[in-house]
């Protein structure tokens, strides 16, 4: 029979797989995916103790993953639309011109805005850092930004729109899952959201004008620029894949539908605009674009440099499979772990400590972290914390959208801080850098945290609830 586990049996499962992954990953370089393995195999043996069959935890770990299948779509539409629009010229182009238009010091600032505000028009900041994100780290190469601190803003850029987006995933459901006004919930987060980004931008600012550009200079950029009109022949249609994108997220239109019809009209535009064939561009749906795709007659791929043919081949369906794969590990520990009820005994001890409100968010954001650290995703920590810690919250007299402010505090904002995560490993795949050298830059990210526990300790930016019974409008 199952029992429940004990306290130490419970929190052993994070204690190893902190072990592990900090030697192997952090120490040694050992793939991520192997020493997920291994942690969920540790995993199995407590869920073996407390009386769980392989039969229990196979269904724990496909329970998971069903609430990753909606993010793997998007992975892989993601791989297509970067081949596509790449294929197409429409980031070639927005590096093209951005080279031109955007001031070198100013970039920093300038790409978190950007990708800010695509991610508020779309509700996603894969989105934005997939479209906006891979022409800015395009253009951070040639000017010779530091693609770290490059990385950092864009994501912080993706992140902050994501976050205050009423079209986003996490916002919506942070919203409903602990019954609060989705337009509160988003005023409400503004309270730690906007001082984290400030921070950041003056961080960004000094940092952006005291950087040396002289290896990138004006005849670098000019250099690229040329290049790039070797193979791409620009003209206005091609922002027509962009612009889709972001009239189907304006109109609510499904994601992954409206993404997949942006690549098709990308592939028509690549044959008629730039010449190239159906053929090539089918390939770069599943392979990416490539130099060799372009047939024409007095092109000549010997004079192209380095940097643009690693800027430009790149995306494609089947450059999305280490995502993927590294889900499916991460899900088999998560799935067991949650199986076994180690995360509800964890969850649990903690909240039976609470004694004020500065304990009451310190446990949501310990809790957030936690389940973000072992899933690898925001939304099993947005539904679980939600619902244990609401009663708690009541309680104290305090509104439900200070549990829901930090719970994207501590998950959707610290998610791409997850070497290992969902997201951490999307943005190292798309940007083409680390999160070791992308995660001290992105200043909100973790900064959201920081305010939340000032506003918890001194009452700033904490609301009330009128009363113990509050019924909270969800409309």
């Amino acid at each position: 029979m199952k029992r429940e586990p004990t306290f130490f049996e419970a929190i052993s499962c994070f204690i190893v797989l902190g072990i592990v992954i900090g030697v192997g990953f952090g120490i040694y370089g050992i793939p991520i995916q192997p020493l997920l393995l291994i942690s969920a195999a540790y995993a199995a043996f407590i869920a073996y103790r407390v009386g769980l069959g392989w039969k229990a935890m196979e269904e724990g770990i496909i329970k998971r993953l069903t609430t990753a299948m909606p993010a793997i779509f998007i992975i892989f539409t993601v791989g297509i639309i970067i081949g596509t629009w790449i294929y197409s010229g429409t980031v070639p182009m927005l590096i093209y011109y951005g080279l031109q238009i955007i001031d070198p010091a100013y970039f920093l600032v300038t790409a978190f805005i950007i990708t800010a505000v695509v991610s508020v028009a779309t509700g996603t900041a894969w989105g934005s850092v997939a479209t906006a994100g891979v022409a800015l780290i395009g253009i951070a190469m040639e000017l010779n930004v530091p693609l770290g601190i490059a990385a950092g803003a864009i994501i912080s850029g993706g992140v902050f729109g994501d976050k205050l987006s009423p079209l986003s995933d996490t916002t919506n459901l942070a919203a409903l899952v602990v019954q609060v006004n989705l337009y509160d919930h988003i005023k409400h987060m503004l309270w730690t959201t906007v001082p984290a980004s400030l921070v950041g931008l003056i961080v960004w600012f000094f940092v952006g004008i005291n950087i040396d550009y002289s290896t990138g200079s004006t005849g670098g950029r000019t250099g690229l620029t040329e290049e790039l009109s070797m193979i791409f022949d620009w003209n206005i249609f091609m922002l027509l894949p962009f612009i889709f994108v972001l009239w189907g997220a304006m109109a609510k239109k499904p994601v992954v539908p409206m993404m997949l019809l942006s690549s098709v009209v990308a592939v028509l535009i690549g044959i008629f605009s730039n010449g190239f064939s159906l053929v090539n561009g089918i390939t770069a749906m599943a392979d990416g674009f490539s130099i060799g795709m372009v047939e024409a007659a007095n092109f000549n791929p010997d004079n192209l440099s380095e940097s643009v043919i690693s800027l430009i081949t790149r995306g494609g369906l089947f450059s999305m499979t280490t995502i993927v794969v590294t889900i499916f590990c991460g899900y088999a520990f998560a799935g067991i772990v949650e199986a076994s009820g180690c995360l509800n005994k964890i969850l649990s001890t903690f909240s039976s400590s609470i004694q004020s409100t500065w304990q009451l968010v310190g446990i949501t954001v310990l809790s957030s972290l936690i389940i973000v650290l072992t899933a690898g995703v925001a939304s099993v920590a947005i539904i679980m914390v939600g619902v244990l810690l609401q009663d708690a919250y009541t309680e104290k007299g305090l509104h439900h959208k200070n549990l829901s402010r930090s719970l994207e505090d501590s998950s959707t904002m610290i998610l791409p801080l997850v070497p290992w995560g969902v997201s951490g490993i999307y943005y190292m795949e798309v940007l083409e850098v680390s999160v070791a050298d992308y995660w001290i830059w992105a200043i909100p990210c973790y900064l959201c945290i920081v305010f939340a526990m000032i506003n918890a300790s001194t009452g700033l930016g904490i609301a009330k609830s009128r009363s113990s019974n509050e019924v909270l409008d969800t409309k």
